[in-house]
């Protein structure tokens, strides 16, 4: 890779800027009462079922964690998941690498999507020399993290851009993690990702960090009875990571019984529907929708819920 051409973010044209993200607005008045309004059959009545369990899970005590696939953030709802998490909603995040390259370009220039079909014939599809740097040095922070910090390729990644001049940052859901001090994994698969071509990417750290990640994904779900996990969007390492972890905790004796885990996706994975959905234990919930349109309104229905229940959680 030492002969690669790279070429500054800022001249990549990209599909997706920060001017289109979605707004975070506050419950609206009988919201609830219009979601109730939905029909109890199939979608409907599993998509407040959710909404219950999640609201179930808050007043309990009990974690919820969201699971992203990078097209999460690609259609504009890093505020919404940043707004759950400042209002303590959301406990952990986990993403793959695709995730964590949007998250760093959102970040650092406030757009990100490269046009593939474009870059890709002229030799220059995923060659941008901030994004392949960035990932290395938070792979590289995440293997080997400063006195009294975790380690992890999530955290490393969100301390970089929290420690940064990156003008967007406050749009960084692993940065803002950090602030906030909850849990942040980056899931990545060597090989699969951009920033794997680019000169200073190191596989040993790479795995290693992502190999923390993974522990730490397991200690969470070793917790998680009571709790919701919520795949959004990843169709099969994340369902993976998961479906693993959920064994070492059932290996160690861990009770999951009343775990509910939910697949929320614009078609049916066979992964996520298999190792979200059917194989863990607890309740599995599966549910078809674009996600700029179903994260919005599930984000309603859950604040509306959890107001009506008198829960305040953090301030957003």
């Amino acid at each position: 890779m030492a002969e690669v051409t790279t070429y500054p973010l800022a001249e990549r044209e990209s599909l997706v800027g920060i001017e289109d993200f979605c707004a975070v607005p506050e419950p609206v008045a009988d919201f609830a009462r219009f979601f109730d309004s939905l029909p109890d059959i199939y979608a409907g009545r599993w998509l407040k079922e959710l909404v219950d369990r999640i609201v179930a899970a808050r007043l309990a005590d009990r974690p919820v964690a969201v699971a992203l696939g990078a097209h999460v953030l690609k259609v504009g709802l890093a505020p919404l998941l940043i707004d759950l998490m400042r209002r303590g909603v959301i406990d952990h995040v986990a993403t793959n690498g695709a995730g964590a390259i949007h998250d760093f370009e959102i970040a650092t220039c406030g757009r990100t999507s490269e046009d593939v079909a474009e870059q890709l014939p002229r030799g220059e599809f995923g060659f941008a020399e901030e994004t392949g740097a960035a990932l290395a040095r938070a792979a590289e922070i995440g293997c080997r993290p400063e006195e009294g910090e975790e380690a992890g390729f999530g955290r490393g990644l969100g301390r970089l851009l929290a420690a940064s001049e990156a003008p967007h940052r406050d749009l960084s859901v692993c940065a803002e993690a950090i602030r906030l001090g909850i849990g942040v994994t980056v899931h990545a698969c060597i090989g699969s990702d951009i920033v794997h071509m680019h000169p200073e990417a190191d596989g040993a750290r790479i795995g290693e960090a992502s190999m923390i990640d993974f522990r730490h994904l397991c200690r969470f779900v070793c917790d998680l009875d009571g709790g919701v996990w919520i795949n959004v969007g990843c169709a099969v390492v994340l369902p993976e990571a998961f479906l693993k972890a959920v064994s070492v905790a059932l290996n160690l004796g861990t009770d999951l019984s009343h775990m509910t885990t939910a697949n929320l996706d614009m078609l049916r994975q066979y992964r996520a529907e298999t190792n979200v959905v059917q194989r863990p234990p607890g309740r599995g919930l599966s549910i078809l929708g674009q996600h700029e349109i179903l994260l919005p309104l599930l984000r309603m229905a859950i604040l509306a819920k959890l107001e009506a229940a008198g829960w305040r959680g953090s301030a957003p």
